[in-house]
């Protein structure tokens, strides 16, 4: 795989020597495509044209559209001996710090088109979002799919051989119609798409290309043509579905929930409460159980170890339906909708000792039952006590639903993808204030390096995370288990458990003693799981050593 960098721009230069600077720090030689900009922007370009460093200016004399500049750059790529091109827009948008993921992940699928998920902050012109949205709903019509949950993301990597074949046979949109064109079109040609969470924001002295009237009346002749050729060749489209790409690891595994459907359902949530909301959601639940083949996979696998026996359909979209109640139980709790009343203590004597104790302690939760919800109910002077380590990146958008309800817990959640020195001496703080350290210990770390173990869970050895042990050795405080599942409806029964009154983790000895406490934690794990099967929420195959089939 040999990678390169194409840069459309018409008249904007100002942000353009960063984005080069940051290009050429991941080692991407640079095209950049002056697309008949006017005299100023033209002269600060043709300023960057500096082939020994690796940074090719070339000019198209006459403005033809983003989409004809996009082009020529990949015919020069193509030329140069590239495979894959990295298309950035050049009003400096988009965040590049996100680049690498989309590089991870265009080598870890080769075929595929890897493009930017936008992910908004209160910049972007409500107009322009609006209009996102009525194209994203005419994009999920017209590749009968939610798979690509932004097709008009300007930040993409490409595999030039698929695109090159399309435009041998097909003439897709040569201005601002451009990046929503290709990749439906790559679509139904079996190109998958990877859609990377990227944070996008609009300069304030930003110019845009975009004419309202001009583009808007070119992209909804474009969508009237797609839906057109979609009715019209059916059968292709459904024979060549490009494959479903879940990743090798569970963080991989993308959000396949749009924001605004998010909102949606919270919004019914709101109005119409939880049991009418089951009935909204039951449609949107099922297209998501039968187009995620790795999920579903994943969720069979699980479920004929954890009941004893081959699950069925209705057991599947049994253990879908309940996931999804799982995530609106977490938001009503944040919000209000749910109170502290619908959360009962198994031994109210232990939590009141725990509450008592001035010691620091690490809690290790699960993705069995609601330990979000378990957050959100309990009491206000425990949760300021409690620092919650996390990994979200593949569920941006629901948790972008959350935060703004999470209130001062927010603050106290800390994203991470593996536990470094500053971290550790973070954490360390935290428990000589007595406080508490919650993790989960039934995934194996983002960045695993081995750091894992293989231990008996229902009935086959499975991978588990070191990283709870390694933490309580270097914390070196007690070990409690917290587990909040859900006993009836309406109400969640919440455990708290001693596990470990110090762990110590003595050299030559500390893999057989990470190994022993990691099997007595998928022990009483695996207890949970068959005494309430439907609440484990673990959709990748977790007898894979974390490998999503």
């Amino acid at each position: 795989m040999k990678f390169c960098a194409v840069i459309p721009s018409h008249d904007h230069w100002k942000a353009l020597p960063a984005i080069v600077a940051r290009l050429r720090d991941e080692g991407l030689p640079v095209f950049i495509m002056d697309d008949g900009s006017k005299a100023e922007a033209a002269a600060a370009i043709k300023a960057l044209h500096d082939p020994a460093q690796g940074v090719v200016v070339a000019r198209l004399a006459v403005n033809g559209g983003k989409g004809v500049a996009v082009l020529a750059g990949f015919a020069l790529a193509v030329e140069g001996g590239y495979s894959h091109a990295v298309q950035v827009d050049a009003d400096g948008q988009h965040d590049l710090d996100a680049l690498p993921r989309l590089l991870e992940a265009a080598r870890a699928n080769p075929a595929a088109v890897v493009s930017g998920a936008p992910v908004y902050d209160g910049t972007v012109p409500k107009g322009r979002q609006i209009g996102r949205w009525i194209t994203h709903l005419w994009v999920f019509v017209e590749t009968l799919s939610l798979r690509i949950t932004d097709s008009m993301c300007g930040f993409r990597v490409y595999p030039l051989s698929p695109c090159m074949d399309l435009l041998a046979k097909e003439r897709v949109g040569q201005r601002m119609d451009f990046d929503t064109d290709i990749i439906v079109r790559l679509f139904w040609r079996g190109v998958a798409p990877v859609m990377i969470p990227v944070k996008v924001t609009y300069p304030s002295d930003n110019t845009s290309n975009f004419h309202v009237w001009k583009d808007n009346a070119r992209i909804s002749w474009m969508h009237t043509k797609l839906v057109f050729h979609m009715l019209t060749h059916l059968p292709s489209v459904l024979a060549n579905r490009p494959p479903v790409i879940g990743g090798s690891h569970w963080a991989k595994l993308g959000e396949r929930g749009a924001l605004w459907g998010l909102r949606f359902v919270a919004l019914s949530y709101r109005v119409l409460g939880r049991a009418a909301c089951a009935w909204v959601m039951a449609p949107i639940v099922a297209y998501f159980f039968a187009t995620g083949t790795s999920q579903r996979r994943a969720s069979r696998h699980y479920l004929a170890r954890a009941l004893g026996r081959q699950p069925g359909l209705v057991d599947g979209l049994r253990h879908a339906m309940s996931f999804a109640g799982r995530a609106l139980d977490a938001f009503a709790a944040w919000t209000g909708a749910i109170g502290p009343d619908a959360m009962s203590v198994d031994d109210p004597a232990r939590l009141a000792a725990m509450v008592a104790d001035p010691r620091g302690a690490l809690l290790v939760v699960s993705h069995h039952g609601n330990a979000e919800l378990s957050h959100a109910l309990m009491d206000p002077c425990i949760r300021r006590r409690l620092t919650v380590l996390v990994h979200t990146r593949h569920a941006e958008n629901y948790n972008r639903l959350l935060a703004r309800h999470r209130g001062e817990a927010a603050a106290r959640m800390i994203q991470v993808t593996e536990i470094g020195p500053e971290t550790a001496i973070m954490l360390r703080d935290c428990i000589e204030r007595g406080e508490w350290v919650a993790m989960a210990g039934d995934r194996v770390p983002v960045l695993s390096a081995g750091r894992t173990v293989r231990v008996p869970f229902l009935g086959a050895e499975a991978e588990f995370s070191q990283g709870p042990w390694l933490l309580a050795g270097l914390l070196g405080c007690p070990v409690h288990l917290l587990f909040c599942r859900r006993d009836r409806p309406g109400h969640w029964r919440l455990a708290l458990e001693p596990f470990a009154a110090k762990v110590e983790l003595v050299r030559g000895h500390r893999e057989a003693a990470m190994a022993e406490l990691a099997a007595r934690y998928a022990r009483r794990l695996e207890r949970e799981c068959r005494e309430e099967p439907w609440q484990w929420y673990n959709f990748f195959d977790f007898w894979a050593g974390g490998q999503a089939r």
